[in-house]
Order: structure tokens, then C-alpha cells, then sequence
């Protein structure tokens, strides 16, 4: 029975990494200008390519293949460390109104700066989508010592997200008319305009997240049975949860800060990453759902881009397709476990 887990458990994760291979270079070589597999590897080993080529592949697609990568797995993380600290498998940054937090909070701090000609950096970005997910958090937080049912819950996060949207579609129309248009464009979720600057700032806050958030797995594992039993476990409860709170938080910041907020990957993303492992140790789960998320991204981004070029859809919308059904299928399947 191990060796079979052993081997299941290898096979998911080797799926997973050539996934995201294919995708990963799928994305940098399909586009409005095709590439060749050949001269994409010509361009990263320095071999000589026309400067279009190089320059579509090295500053355009390359930087934003990548921030996918990272930023889908910090979502799917993100998702499954709020399904942990709720012990709730629908809870994720995008359904508690976490992300419309952020979101609320980066738009009121843009455009505060562009009001004012100063320049934006990547670090007060993180900050105010940070503050903005912590009030979401907050309130959500209240809702749950009132409400203990699995789509009632929902139902909140759901309105909150209104609420905060609402008030940034009142922020924006404060914004000049020139910064309306990418305002608008970035509070539906996309990651278009990515550069290398904005690529390292969120590999090192999402790198630094991840660790801490592994180091924490045997502490997790004994949360997941409940909280009698990870204190019993000599683990501190009270500390674990304001971890989990804050890393979440910080990982919805990133998200939000670069990308907009990007619907339903936080929840979908650990769902079926659990299915396909069989297994909900975090020990795995951590490493995995990030490598999940990555791949759910890269998957809906090709879409996003490629569907309907030259227009690109909202990669909100696209990842709704495929993300909304799962969290249909997983509370029509608490509704049967309840009868």
C-alpha cells in the first residue's frame, strides 16, 4: 500500500512538472507572432536570433510566462491555506472577498500616486493590497463566528467583494481619464505588461512565503486534525492561525498587486490537486498546490491570449470557466454528505 502511494504520488508530480513545461513553452512560443521552438531556445542559450525575436521573447513573453508561473502558485497556495485555517474546501482569497480587499486598497493607493505624479513601486503595491486583505480577512474573520455553514459563508465572502468592489469603481472614476483605461484593465485580473523588475520583487516575497509556509508543514499536518489535537501535539494554535492569516495574506497581496484579482484558481487549483494525489498531508499538498496553480494559470493565460486574438480576454474570465464548476461540484457534494 505505501509503495502504491509512493508511486502515486511520483507519477502526480511528474505530471505536473510537464505541464507546466509544455505550457511554460507553449506560452512564450504561440502568440500574435508565432516562434519556433528552436529559436526560443536559440534566444536563452545566446545563440543568434532576429532582435524582434529575441525582443518579443525576453521582454514581453518570457517575463510574463514566469510571473504566471509564480503567481498561479501563490494563489493556489494562498487557497489552500485559508481551506486549512477554515477547515472549509471552498474558502479561497477570490470567493471570502479577500482579493476584492487588496484590490480596493492598491486602486485607492494609485490613484492617490498618479493624482500626484508619483511613480508607483512594486513594495507599496504589495503593502496596500496587503492592508486590503487583511480588512477583507478581518471581516470575514467576524462572519465566521456567526455563520458555520459551508455556502452561507460564501454567500459573505461573496457580498464583501461586492461592497469592496463598489468602492473601487468609486476610486477609479476619481482617476484621470488617461489612467482609467489600465485601472480598468487590471481590477478584471490580467497579466499582460509584466516586466523582469516586477518579476524578481514578487519571486523573492512569494520564495520567502513558500519557505516559511513548508517549514510550517508538520504543524499543519496536526492542524488539519483538528485544533484539540495539534495542541495536544505541543503545537501552538493560537500563533499557527495569525501565521496562516498573514502568509495568505501576504500571498493574495502579490496576486493582487501585480495581476489584479484573479477569480477562482484559490479554490479549484488544491481541489483537484488533492484529488489526483489522494492525500491531504501538507508535507505534499504545499509543494504540489503551487505547482498546480502554476499549471491551472499557464493553461488559462495560452486561452486568454490566443482564444480570440488579437483581443485578449480578462483572465478572470477565463479561468471562471473552469474554476466556477469546481466549487459547484464541491458544494453539491457537502449538500450529499449532510443527507
Amino acid at each position: 500500500m505505501e509503495q502504491k502511494r509512493r508511486i502515486r504520488y511520483t507519477i502526480s508530480y511528474l505530471v505536473l512538472v510537464l505541464g507546466i513545461v509544455l505550457f511554460f513553452v507553449l506560452n512564450v512560443c504561440i502568440g500574435s507572432v508565432k516562434i519556433s521552438v528552436s529559436d526560443m531556445l536559440a534566444c536563452l542559450t545566446g545563440k543568434d536570433v532576429t532582435d524582434s525575436v529575441s525582443a518579443i521573447i525576453l521582454n514581453i513573453r518570457l517575463p510574463r510566462a514566469v510571473a504566471v508561473f509564480i503567481l498561479g502558485g501563490a494563489l493556489s497556495l494562498a487557497g489552500y491555506l485559508l481551506q486549512t485555517f477554515f477547515h472549509n474546501p471552498i474558502a479561497g482569497p477570490f470567493v471570502l472577498g479577500i482579493s476584492s480587499g487588496a484590490k480596493m486598497c492598491v486602486a485607492l493607493l494609485m490613484v492617490f500616486l498618479l493624482g500626484h505624479s508619483i511613480k508607483i513601486n512594486s513594495a507599496s503595491l504589495i503593502l496596500a493590497a496587503f492592508i486590503g486583505s487583511m480588512i477583507s480577512m478581518g471581516f470575514v474573520l467576524l462572519m465566521t463566528r456567526k455563520i458555520h455553514s459551508m455556502s452561507m459563508l460564501v454567500v459573505c465572502g461573496v457580498m464583501i467583494g461586492y461592497i469592496c468592489s463598489a468602492i473601487t469603481e468609486i476610486i477609479i472614476t476619481f482617476a484621470s481619464d488617461s489612467d482609467i483605461v489600465n485601472l480598468h484593465n487590471w481590477s478584471r485580473g490580467s497579466f499582460s505588461g509584466m516586466t523582469w523588475d516586477n518579476v524578481k520583487v514578487m519571486a523573492i516575497a512569494v520564495t520567502t512565503t513558500f519557505v516559511v509556509v513548508f517549514l510550517l508543514s508538520k504543524q499543519l499536518d496536526a492542524y488539519t486534525l483538528g485544533d484539540s489535537y495539534a495542541g495536544n501535539m505541543g503545537v501552538n494554535v493560537r500563533f499557527l492561525r495569525v501565521m496562516i492569516v498573514i502568509l495568505s495574506g501576504i500571498l493574495s497581496a502579490c496576486i493582487v498587486a501585480f495581476a489584479g484579482p484573479i477569480s477562482f484558481v484559490g479554490v479549484a487549483a488544491p481541489h483537484l490537486i488533492k484529488k489526483l494525489f489522494g492525500t491531504i498531508k501538507p508535507i505534499l499538498m504545499i509543494p504540489a498546490c503551487f505547482l498546480g496553480g502554476s499549471l491551472f494559470c499557464l493553461f488559462c493565460d495560452l486561452l486568454a491570449r490566443n482564444l480570440f486574438a488579437p483581443s485578449e480576454l480578462n483572465i478572470s474570465t477565463v479561468t471562471a470557466i473552469f474554476g466556477a464548476p469546481v466549487v459547484i461540484v464541491i458544494l453539491a457534494n457537502a449538500k450529499k454528505e449532510k443527507r
